[in-house]
């Protein structure tokens, strides 16, 4: 098993949180995806990636038609995506990803969220470098399926390592390959469960002790209560 499968393992713990965050996080994603690429599934691979990934999800019809239609209206307010920055205790970096109606609010939550914590809020480029953007699916197994062979017919396409995880098959790739590997899934007959984007850390994941774990976990809450936003990562090691 490769550097993904290893990442996978390390963030299996407190996804999300809840039902309810997971919808309003793919919902803003959906809404953001139609404004950029249009409101057509068959004509935008990315928004349709994502109602799939919605329905695995269980989010029901109505919740994913009605982000789809928030990409047109007039009196709907534009989320912007901005990512932030900063060091929380012990030296663990963080890269917050949000997507947001209001900057200064998200802006001033994050770096509340640092203080109280014993963080600080870094300038743009601080803890960057520390990750690497790569595009990931999962698709469910198929009979007779060799993933080894996949691996070497998807190289081709961008990708870097596929491995099974349970239920399903995880193919993570470069992330200007989304569009290619995505393309390839559909034409080759694999059924998608879901697909998006991750960072993966290119630095080791620095280990602490339970004290110290509990007050990045603490700090990790904080961030993944706040509705703006999508994704929190970090260089802590979890196991």
């Amino acid at each position: 098993m490769g550097r993904a499968f290893e990442f996978r393992k390390e963030r299996k713990f407190k996804r999300w949180g809840n039902m309810a965050r997971v919808f309003t996080r793919l919902g803003k994603e959906i809404t953001i995806a139609a404004k950029a690429g249009g409101t057509d599934p068959d004509g935008n691979p990315r928004l349709r990636t994502l109602i799939q990934t919605a329905k695995s999800e269980n989010m029901p019809k109505d919740n994913i038609e009605r982000a789809i239609k928030r990409a047109v209206e007039k009196d709907q307010g534009d989320y912007k995506e901005m990512v932030y920055e900063g060091y929380g205790p012990h030296g663990i970096a963080f890269l917050i990803e949000t997507a947001t109606d209001n900057p200064t609010r998200t802006v001033a939550n994050v770096r509340s969220y640092f203080n109280k914590c014993g963080g600080s809020l870094g300038t743009s480029g601080s803890v960057d470098f520390m990750f690497e953007r790569k595009c990931v699916f999962k698709v469910k197994p198929k009979e007779g399926l060799d993933l080894e062979e996949l691996e070497l017919e998807m190289i081709d396409f961008g990708v870097e390592e596929i491995f099974q995880d349970e239920e399903e098959i995880v193919i993570y790739g470069s992330f200007e390959s989304f569009g290619s590997i995505q393309k390839y899934i559909e034409e080759n007959g694999l059924e998608l469960i879901s697909g998006g984007f991750e960072r993966m850390p290119t630095v080791e994941l620095k280990k602490l002790n339970p004290e110290e774990q509990a007050e990045i976990e603490k700090l990790i809450e904080k961030f993944e209560n706040d509705d703006d936003v999508q994704n929190v990562y970090h260089t802590m090691s979890l196991s």
